[in-house]
């Protein structure tokens, strides 16, 4: 006799139903070396700069990434990200897989995209965009288990008083970030 599933709770990541290898490969940019993991719908996760190549497969490795591919195979990533490094403008939006997320983190990646290049918006403002009035705390819960930093733009919120607020990468990078981008640290 089989038990019954209960339904999940709209909210809590379902797992996938079968598992998925994921590739990856890093790529070298003048912010340090990034991880790139593929799954079959698109990028799935990136590292934060690391200061090796071998430092950011070790990433991609603790994160249960496997089949490392050559770069040329990942397509435009190491290009965009280059240029992005360099201070370029680029694009980002397509060729992303944000399905690991609950639907809330979902949604609160998807609104982090929409924040525009050399732009900060607050906790609170992603807050209210995704139907969430005072929910910041929450929101920082999500923008700080962003599998796509960089490529998402995490580093585009800021606390409500204009100050950077937390990074996984450190305030540091966070701040560099924002200024390859135009924006002076602290800017709200």
């Amino acid at each position: 006799m089989s038990q019954e599933r209960e339904p999940s709770p709209p909210d809590q990541a379902h797992p996938p139903t079968e598992v998925e290898i994921m590739r990856s490969c890093v790529c070298n940019t003048k912010l340090g070396w990034i991880g790139l993991a593929f799954g079959e719908k698109g990028l799935r996760a990136t590292t934060l700069p690391q200061t090796s190549a071998h430092a950011a497969e070790d990433e991609l490795r603790r994160r249960g990434v496997g089949e490392p591919i050559d770069a040329a195979q990942a397509g435009d990533w190491p290009r965009l990200l280059g240029r992005y490094a360099s201070g370029e403008a680029v694009s980002f939006s397509d060729g992303l897989d944000l399905e690991q997320g609950t639907p809330f983190q979902r949604r609160v990646w998807r609104t982090l995209l929409e924040i525009p290049r050399g732009e900060t918006r607050s906790y609170g403002w992603v807050a209210e965009r995704v139907g969430r009035p005072g929910a910041a705390r929450a929101v920082g819960q999500a923008v700080g288990a962003n599998p796509l930093a960089i490529v998402v733009p995490c580093h585009r919120v800021v606390g409500s008083d204009g100050g950077l607020g937390g990074y996984g990468g450190g305030p540091a990078l966070k701040e560099r970030l924002l200024r390859i981008e135009g924006v002076s640290a602290g800017a709200g």
